[in-house]
């Protein structure tokens, strides 16, 4: 008798909910520092936050190629059968551990540059200081997280992943409550419960690779030239090598978002802090069709079946837009009221309550990009995912100069086409990737 294989949609949502839940339990220690910090009632400490953490996703999210590569070049691997797993996870260790030596070493002229970039003055500035100071030291752990978590993703143990993110993210939680509320530390407090989570993360996500094997398959990797081959070593790199630059767009996108805020003043700053965080919660929730997309393509693209991969990005899509509008319809229900929550400014409050219908605008437009980061990673088509960001880039930094006549709304529209110019040019260019990678199929 021969057995079915499970349908697109249902292997979709066996990695795209574990993701998601993972997701949003990440989501949820920002949301917890912006709340504890929020209690404080000290709009300049809530901004600075807001700034420090935009800091810390600028220097680190540039590599969160480690992760992105990882569960590609993992589920690839799986796709062909060929075992390479230990190898993968060897060589993204190697690259994460060297990238987090030179930051340690950079650090003394990376956090002033940093805070000088992002525009921080006055008491905004010192408090985001003290932040980051304490806050980068979890830099280094924080790569070897995402080549971990990438390793895991890749091999289908998203479900691994979500129970390592629900007790690190608790953990966090309590120190915030801890540290900024009863101890009265303040931003100091809020950065080291970020450092304490993420060393506890890695350490119950190193438990579960050496359960695995792969940690000593890793380990018997390192000693094999042909870890190190040049064709590999070249292929790794490239693929790197488009993610980082595409990431460092998107950074820099960001960074721009936090630092034309700033300059409206602490109120502002504070207000569109709030709702970056809320808007990254619907990111990391619909982002768990991303890596669904990732490594369904992934393996689609190893085992070179054109009719998998093609059934694998249309479910995606559509689930990925029905849950999309879903979000849309809550946060235009209940975006101002969850915006209010975060602070007890009133200032802050009322400026929240102004900028929140963008919450409802948000999703809908970041989705089909989000799906669409998912299968050209998985197929390794990084080169094109970098055009499309450049030129979506490009769009950005045109509205942002001519739409300053209205403000910080301005600022909010020119981010929301920086998302919906993305998926438009992934749409035009996926056709002839797919004719291109299948020939043959």
């Amino acid at each position: 008798m021969t057995v079915s294989p499970p349908s697109p949609a249902r292997q979709l949502w066996a990695i795209a909910l574990p993701a998601m839940l993972t997701n949003v339990a990440t989501a949820l220690f920002g949301l917890a520092d912006m709340w504890a910090i929020g209690r404080l009632g000290d709009a300049p400490a809530q901004g600075a936050v807001e700034l420090g953490a935009k800091f810390m996703l600028g220097l680190l999210n540039v590599f969160n190629f480690l992760r992105t590569s990882t569960v590609a070049l993992t589920a690839q691997s799986s796709g062909r059968g060929d075992g390479d797993a230990g190898e993968t996870l060897a060589r993204a260790m190697a690259v994460a551990l060297g990238i987090g030596a030179v930051l340690l070493t950079a650090m003394p002229l990376a956090i002033p540059l940093g805070l000088d970039v992002l525009g921080a003055e006055g008491p905004v500035r010192e408090a985001a200081r003290s932040y980051v100071a304490v806050r980068y030291w979890a830099g280094p752990v924080w790569l070897a997280n995402c080549v971990l978590v990438g390793w895991l993703i890749g091999r289908r143990k998203v479900r691994h992943v979500l129970v390592v993110e629900i007790i690190a993210n608790l953990v966090h939680i309590a120190l915030d409550l801890l540290l900024v509320l009863v101890v009265r530390w303040g931003v100091a407090g809020v950065a080291t419960a970020t450092v304490s989570s993420e060393a506890l993360k890695f350490i119950l996500l190193a438990a579960i690779v050496v359960r695995e094997g792969a940690a000593r398959d890793a380990l018997a990797a390192l000693g094999r030239k042909g870890t190190w081959a040049r064709s590999e070593l070249a292929r790794l790199f490239a693929l790197n090598r488009d993610l980082f630059v595409r990431t460092l767009l998107l950074t820099g996108s960001i960074l721009l978002f936090a630092r034309v805020g700033a300059r409206a003043g602490p109120v502002t700053l504070a207000a569109n802090g709030v709702l970056f965080q809320i808007f990254m919660l619907a990111t990391l929730l619909l982002d768990g069709f991303e890596s669904g997309a990732q490594v369904l393509c992934g393996e689609a693209l190893g085992a070179q079946s054109r009719a998998r991969f093609t059934a694998a990005v249309r479910s995606a899509l559509v689930w990925g837009g029905v849950t999309g509008l879903a979000v849309a319809a809550l946060y235009a229900l209940t975006g101002a009221r969850l915006a209010a929550a975060f602070s007890t400014d009133p200032a802050v409050i009322a400026a929240t309550a102004q900028y929140a219908p963008w919450l409802a605008l948000l999703p809908v437009l970041g989705v089909s990009s989000f799906v669409f980061d998912g299968v050209f990673v998985g197929a390794g088509w990084t080169r094109a995912m970098l055009g499309t960001m450049a030129a979506a880039m490009a769009a950005y930094l045109v509205l942002l100069w001519t739409l300053q006549p209205l403000g910080n709304h301005g600022l909010w529209a020119a981010f929301a086409v920086l998302f919906g110019g993305r998926a438009v040019g992934q749409a035009l260019v996926l056709p002839r990737l797919i004719r291109r990678s299948f020939s043959a199929s």
